[in-house]
């Protein structure tokens, strides 16, 4: 083994060891909720992601890290965690099926678990919560031990801010490596110089709004467990639910608007949120990203709402506004929750212009995914200024501003290019996505195209909202594929492109 492929190996371990100890921290929950059956497959699950990371950080050896072997880290890292974050779920589920009738009570839903035994079923699941998706194998998530709601939500939440995030917060690495690793999750942005400063004030920060958010949903109504689980995946904008309906369960308009603030914050940049709680509020319509936010959901919304009303989905306005205002703000912050049965009632135009919010998504930089704000208006700014040089004579002096940078040719250039790239790439692997899921979905089963275009973007863009395709009877390649659009959409591409070629191309070259 070379010595750049053992610092990737050693990064690695670092982050199974940050792992396990959320495993670890999470056994507190079943001595809570008086389910000990699942302690000892929480502790296996910890063990063995302890044990892995210890033996990966022995082998491995810690140096300054170029580009691509970061970007590498990144994207088996990611999938690392997902794979490792499935035992939980598989280990319960064969606990409660090979354990004595002594030791698991006769209150547990078995069926409802016995899909988690599983292990593509546990994987897709492990990996929707770390994404930050919210797509689900199970049917009855208010059935399932309270023990894996919270491991649910717990893997959304940390996903949400981010598992190199997390690692380097708590394994901090020497010299530049840390910038590496930051950068390599589709982050630019600091708060401070130092990295490993910046990702600790992101926790804080974090912190700080999941706990004004659980006071919030409970001042609304919502039970504290279940205030408490939905704080944590909307904060993170991941949309898992400890009810059979998501939020439709509830039927309670005011949990509806008080959620909508919180995937609010989530699709805000954190520097941006520093900012705010120092006082400087101007921030608020002065940062671009921030200022689009608004303007796009606000947008966004009444169109959806207006389509709502033009096909008489709903009987009143204030219904369209109810579900249309939600709904949207859900797809475009990419939270998932649900309150309305999109796949049933809905009509095409309606599906596909949720579809295109899951699309976009929000601020770079935040917890959503999609192919981000800043891109499409670097896009599009850049086209207008590429357009606009024919009417100006050669020798005319311009300048380029975005985002409070003035940018030379040669900067608008490089981020014009990436920006083109990146959402070419997404479009890509939609088109892809949708084709291959056409063609693994039996036509039996009655999906449209707009359903399909629907599922693939919810799965690329990190959402959660489904038409009824996901589920544990779906085929085993279809589930397979909708894993990759996960995890391809939550690197945001390039870093998974980066990888696999380095698997087909020896991965050691400089």
């Amino acid at each position: 083994m070379t010595s750049r492929l053992r610092t990737v190996v050693s990064d690695l371990g670092r982050m199974l060891q940050a792992l396990s100890g959320m495993m670890l921290l999470s056994v507190v929950i079943p001595i809570v909720w008086e389910e000990y059956y699942v302690i000892p497959g929480i502790l296996l699950s910890g063990g063995l992601s302890l044990g892995v990371g210890l033996l990966f950080t022995r082998v491995g050896e810690r140096a300054e890290l170029g580009k691509l072997h970061g970007m590498m880290i990144a994207a088996l890292g990611w999938f690392l965690v997902a794979l490792f974050g499935s035992v939980p779920f598989l280990s319960v589920a064969w606990t409660v099926q090979l354990a004595p009738s002594w030791v698991v009570p006769a209150t547990v839903d078995t069926a409802t678990l016995a899909a988690f035994r599983n292990p593509i079923n546990s994987v897709f699941e492990s990996m929707s919560g770390f994404t930050g998706t919210g797509l689900t194998m199970t049917a009855h998530e208010n059935k399932l031990p309270h023990t894996l709601q919270w491991w649910r939500s717990f893997t959304e939440w940390i996903g949400g801010v981010g598992v190199i995030v997390l690692t380097t917060a708590i394994l901090s690495r020497p010299g530049s490596g840390s910038l590496t690793l930051y950068e390599s999750e589709a982050r630019s942005k600091k708060i401070h110089p130092s990295v490993v400063s910046t990702v600790r004030t992101i926790w804080w920060i974090f912190l700080l709004f999941t706990f004004l958010s659980i006071s919030l949903l409970w001042l609304a109504g919502m039970p504290i467990w279940d205030a408490i689980n939905h704080a944590m995946t909307g904060l993170s904008t991941g949309g898992f639910s400890v009810t059979d309906n998501s939020i439709a369960t509830y039927q309670s308009p005011v949990i509806e608007f008080a959620l909508i603030p919180v995937m609010i914050l989530g699709s805000i940049a954190f520097p941006i949120h520093y900012l705010m709680l120092r006082g400087d509020l101007h921030n608020v319509y002065r940062d671009l990203q921030t200022r689009w936010v608004f303007i796009y959901f606000t947008v966004g919304s009444v169109g959806l709402i207006g389509l709502l009303q033009q096909y008489g989905t709903y009987d009143s306005l204030f219904q369209s506004v109810r579900f249309g205002l939600f709904q949207f703000v859900s797809a475009a912050s990419c939270t998932g929750f649900q309150t309305a049965g999109i796949g049933e009632t809905w009509s095409p135009l309606s599906q596909l212009t949720v579809a295109f919010g899951m699309f976009v998504g929000a601020s770079a930089g935040s917890t959503v995914g999609g192919i981000k704000l800043i891109r499409l208006l670097t896009i599009g700014k850049g086209m207008a200024h590429r357009i606009s040089d024919v009417f100006y004579p050669s020798s005319a002096i311009r300048r380029f501003e975005i985002d409070g940078r003035i940018l030379s040719d040669i900067e608008l250039t490089r981020e014009f290019e990436e920006a083109g790239i990146i959402t070419l790439l997404w479009l890509v692997f939609l088109a892809v996505g949708i084709i291959s899921l056409l063609l693994l979905i039996p036509p039996a089963e009655g999906f449209t195209l707009a359903n399909v275009v629907f599922e693939v973007a919810s799965a690329q863009g990190n959402v959660g909202l489904s038409t009824g395709i996901t589920s544990a009877t779906m085929p085993v390649l279809a589930k397979i594929l909708l894993i990759f659009n996960m995890w391809i959409g939550r690197l945001e591409i390039i870093p998974v492109l980066v990888l696999l070629r380095a698997a087909l191309v020896r991965g050691d070259r400089p």
